[in-house]
């Protein structure tokens, strides 16, 4: 939702800032007052082409700044966190353009480029008006109009992963079936590696093993230097143990007569002995490994040295060489069978064809099915248009095999006939700018759970008509405003009557300049505009008690 636009010295803006809540929100003025500004402000914070002709007179820099709040799943969100840009709930988007022609854009104060703005902009906002219907000249629109109003969220991701898996099937029988010559140049270098990994055979733990043994062995003099003094230490003179023994000899004496005080005393010299026992025992069996050890170090290093050489060639670890020497055992195996190989990759990508064709029949019954309910729901919302004369269809366009993808079996096309008997076209070649606008009102609002997470605009999508036209245009605006925010840049009173909020577009003149600015109304003030609206430049009180009336009958 667009909570917030702010905008600075654009064309006649010197400084206008619109606060925006839910539902629908009428924007009404006098021509030329600049409302068409607001939204080409909106535009530019959107992503769309910065031109220097619209800073104002005098200033150095245009600023326009949009704040949305937005939901954890948003797809804007998905955006941002893809280009490492933090969003915790809002989006703030600067958009700067200097006089000079300069345009430079930021979001949540990291600096963006424009490509990555637009996609914001599409995921966020969605203009419509007589000169700007880009979904509706689409087809791929369509397609995505048609899902989102059959709720095909699940048949598209089976089409998709379906297809995924097909065309990775069909590349893995591609390469099998590729050049025999550079297939039978791998068949040998993998014989080779396996072999070779083979006769090396490394073990478990083997380079930790390795490494310490290395260590060990060169710097066994070391070792055995300080094994010699530690043995040396224990045996010279009396000795440890003989002091101990002699110890425990003497107080053995006294033992009967010391009423149990010395017990633990002469238990711990026990242990003492035992412990110095095992400590000897050590020592000689280090020495005793040092002394069968020798000659080794040498044919320790050929071998850690050759694992290490061997994960390197593979880039890989020591410890994933023998994961390593399987997968390319697999894949020799694969090559060394070719022809049952290839029997069977052709079977596996038969059946991902066989699945991706079940997925594409099960997508497209849905959509035939939407398709109907479409052309039925639009059809009932275009009478109170005065556009009960015309027919819309929905029309499948089935695709050739080979030209099939990920979004099913077959292209969307929205087609029209305005005038009865006359046979059905493409929208663009059909409808004028103000039928496109009222095809695509009937659209949204029976499609109105599917695009409550962007901003809807529409920008006098009422021109040209009048009385219960108008009434009828506003009613569907107001019921889509029950599902997602709506904006509505309006001459019709019978629509301003309908919105949740309202903000008139003043432009004053001065001397030397003119100046735009955004007043939001209150009741009182708001029925004083839509009896403007109704009467022009002088409000009387018949026009007064109208706006009062529309204002009753357009209250939700």
């Amino acid at each position: 939702m667009l909570v917030s636009l702010d905008v600075r010295d654009l064309a006649v803006i010197d400084a206008v800032t619109l606060e925006l809540g839910p539902g629908l929100t009428a924007l009404t003025g006098e021509t030329g007052a600049g409302k068409s500004i607001l939204l080409d402000a909106l535009g530019l914070a959107t992503g769309q082409r910065a031109d220097s002709a619209l800073v104002r007179s005098g200033a150095e820099r245009a600023t326009v700044a949009a704040v949305f709040e937005v939901a954890p799943g948003h797809e804007a969100v998905a955006l941002l966190e893809e280009a490492g840009i933090a969003c915790s709930g809002e989006i703030l988007i600067r958009r700067q353009i200097g006089a000079d022609g300069r345009s430079r854009a930021f979001v949540n104060d990291a600096p963006v480029g424009v490509a990555l703005l637009a996609q914001l902009g599409a995921a966020l906002v969605e203009v419509h008006g007589q000169h700007d219907q880009r979904d509706l000249m689409r087809p791929e629109a369509h397609r995505a109009i048609l899902d989102a109003f059959g709720g095909h969220d699940a048949p598209r991701a089976a089409v998709a992963s379906a297809h995924a898996a097909w065309r990775q099937a069909g590349e893995r029988l591609a390469a099998m079936q590729a050049d025999a010559d550079r297939l039978a140049e791998r068949e040998a270098v993998l014989r080779h590696d396996v072999e070779e990994l083979d006769e090396l055979a490394p073990l478990p733990g083997e380079e930790d093993e390795l490494a310490a043994l290395r260590s060990r062995l060169g710097n066994a003099q070391k070792i055995a230097a300080a094994l010699g003094v530690a043995s040396e230490a224990m045996e010279e003179g009396d000795g440890p143990e003989r002091r101990l023994r002699h110890a425990s000899g003497e107080l053995a004496r006294v033992r009967d007569v010391a009423g149990g005080a010395l017990d633990e005393t002469l238990a711990a010299i026990d242990r003492a002995l035992l412990e110095l026992a095992e400590a000897q025992e050590g020592i000689a069996r280090v020495g005793r490994d040092l002394d069968a050890d020798a000659g080794r170090l040498e044919a320790t290093e050929e071998r850690l040295f050759a694992l290490r050489a061997a994960a390197r060639r593979h880039s890989t670890t020591v410890a994933e060489l023998p994961a390593v020497r399987d997968r390319l055992a697999a894949e020799l195996a694969m090559l060394e069978d070719r022809e049952g190989s290839l029997a069977r990759l052709a079977a596996e990508a038969d059946t991902a064809r066989a699945t991706y064709d079940a997925a594409c029949e099960k997508l497209s019954a849905a959509r035939r099915k939407a398709a109907a309910r479409l052309d039925k729901a639009v059809a009932g919302e275009l009478a109170p248009l005065r556009m009960d004369k015309a027919r819309f269809e929905t029309t499948l366009l089935p695709r050739e095999p080979d030209d099939r993808g990920r979004e099913g079996a077959e292209r969307v096309l929205f087609q029209v006939a305005t005038n009865p008997g006359a046979p059905a076209g493409p929208l663009n070649r059909i409808a004028s700018g103000g039928e496109l606008s009222r095809f695509m009102l009937a659209i949204k609002v029976v499609s109105a759970g599917a695009a409550g997470s962007r901003t809807l605009v529409f920008d006098e999508i009422d021109s040209g008509i009048g009385g219960a036209v108008s009434d009828a245009v506003g009613e569907r605006l107001q019921k889509l405003g029950q599902s997602a925010q709506v904006l509505v840049v309006t001459h019709a009173p019978q629509v301003a009557a309908r919105a949740a909020s309202h903000i008139r577009i003043v432009k004053t003149s001065g001397r030397k300049s003119a100046a735009t600015d955004a007043v939001p109304l209150d009741a009182d003030a708001r029925r004083e505009e839509l009896a403007r609206m109704l009467a022009g430049a002088t409000i009387t009180d018949e026009a007064r008690a109208a706006a009062a009336s529309l204002l009753k009958a357009g209250a939700p």
